[in-house]
């Protein structure tokens, strides 16, 4: 069985957002300006390390990687052993629910998106951050995907993929901002502040409202 890189290179992931910090922060501003409104109990899909869910008020994570999951309780963040295909919580169990930079290593998108529908309550909101498979940061994370130790196990999603899987699940997108506009080389030179669409951006995010049933 091949082993999960982020279990055997987890301080190295951790380390980047301390080597790139105003890419990092970029990211925040515009996860957080699309935060939904109303707080309860949220949950990050593929927790990581915890450097989202600590910032951003988020308790409780789930995650594959031990190691990964020992990072993000030292932040301060509850993590449940599990995966966004089967989320190990019950139906309409919380008010919110973020998967960011988690959808390219999602092996079922559809099984994912519907188990996200599945856990959130009838006014609950999805949070779904990622970098476009044809923006300029991922035609970077492309053609280096080989070497890299993360991304050669990723499978990059275009925008209107992660739209149209949100649309089929049960979601009704609302929001959509984008960051990390420029240069890749030059990115992290400062931080950006997110602005609306999604056709320049290296670092979507997209909103989406679960549909109720009539």
């Amino acid at each position: 069985m091949q082993d999960n890189p982020f279990d055997v290179h987890a301080e190295e992931y951790d380390a980047w957002f301390d080597r790139f910090p105003n890419l990092y922060e970029s990211e925040l501003l515009a996860v957080r300006a699309i935060l939904p409104p109303h707080r309860g109990r949220w949950v990050e899909i593929g927790v990581g390390s915890g450097r989202f869910a600590s910032r951003l008020g988020i308790d409780v994570g789930v995650d594959p990687s031990d190691a990964m999951a020992r990072l993000a309780r030292a932040r301060g963040v509850e993590v449940l052993a599990g995966c966004a295909e089967e989320i190990p919580l019950g139906a309409a169990s919380v008010q919110a629910a973020f998967l960011i930079t988690t959808v390219c290593f999602l092996s079922d998108l559809p099984r994912a998106f519907a188990e996200v529908h599945r856990v959130l309550q009838p006014d609950g909101a999805v949070v779904v951050a990622f970098i476009p498979r044809d923006s300029r940061f991922g035609c970077l994370y492309r053609d280096s995907a080989d070497s890299d130790a993360f991304f050669s196990h990723a499978q990059l999603r275009s925008t209107d993929e992660v739209i149209e899987g949100l649309t089929e699940a049960g979601f009704r997108v609302d929001r959509v901002l984008q960051t990390l506009t420029g240069d890749p080389a030059t990115a992290d030179a400062r931080v950006e502040v997110p602005s609306s669409g999604c056709d320049r951006g290296s670092f979507v995010v997209v909103r989406g409202r679960r549909v109720q049933a009539a």
